[in-house]
């Protein structure tokens, strides 16, 4: 599931995972449900290995990380670094730009504290998360009349979503560069990430590399598979379930 895609670590572009591996992930999951947090401690401080610079990372396939799960739809994922991320915005815009770490860091920062909803049925709730208003980035870019929807690409390689722009616009939609304050690990996404608070966790792409401002909205990587294209969480569970402002 595409939920909080969390990726084994690796220098080469990822490839899409197989079935049986999803599988697998899922299956982990279900085993952090009766698996006491001293060993799932244990696991993952094994796993880890001794070196930061060089982990196994199955860490990421283990369950209940935090309340998190881990997915990822690609076997590997490229690391970004402060000196090497880049955000491009580009499409329909007047004004295409891209970013640094450093320029989304020095514009003016949102933080807002909500329930993580997963389409699989975890929830971690209270999560911080802080960051960059969407709209504003998408102001400065200069959106032209035309455009109606943003699509936002991964550096995985692989995954994608969409919104319409009014969904893009919601004082409730970042560019988050930090959670539970601190900045954002590779593992949730770093060193930016998609947060879209009012929708499911799938909506909120990991590892952002683009943002294209298009005329239609186009599913993403799970939408092509059967997700809701629109992924309200729903008032149920303390969320707006329509797009205001």
């Amino acid at each position: 599931m595409g939920v909080d895609q969390g990726g084994v670590e690796g220098e080469e572009k990822g490839r899409p995972i197989g079935r049986r591996v999803l599988l697998g992930t899922l299956g982990l999951g279900a085993l952090g449900v009766v698996t006491a947090p001293t060993l799932q401690r244990g696991l993952e401080s094994f796993l880890a290995g001794a070196s930061d610079k060089d982990p196994t990372g199955l860490t990421d396939l283990l369950p209940n990380g935090g309340g998190f799960r881990y997915y990822s739809v690609t076997s590997s994922v490229p690391r970004r670094t402060a000196a090497t991320y880049r955000l491009t915005i580009d499409g329909l815009v007047d004004r295409p730009r891209t970013y640094t770490l450093a320029e989304l860091r020095a514009l003016p920062q949102t933080r807002m504290v909500r329930d993580v909803q997963c389409v699989t049925g975890w929830r971690v709730p209270e999560t911080p998360f802080e960051g960059v208003r969407l709209s504003r980035l998408l102001d400065a870019a200069g959106v032209r009349q035309e455009a109606g929807a943003v699509r936002f690409t991964c550096f995985d390689g692989a995954y994608t979503e969409s919104l319409t722009l009014d969904q893009a616009r919601r004082a409730d939609v970042l560019v988050a560069l930090r959670m539970r304050d601190k900045d954002l690990s590779h593992a949730h996404g770093g060193p930016a990430r998609l947060y879209v608070a009012p929708m499911y966790f799938y909506k909120s792409a990991k590892w952002l590399s683009g943002i294209t401002v298009t005329k239609d909205v186009r599913p993403g990587y799970w939408e092509e598979r059967g997700y809701d294209i629109d992924a309200w969480v729903g008032r149920s569970n303390g969320r707006d379930d329509e797009p205001t402002s």
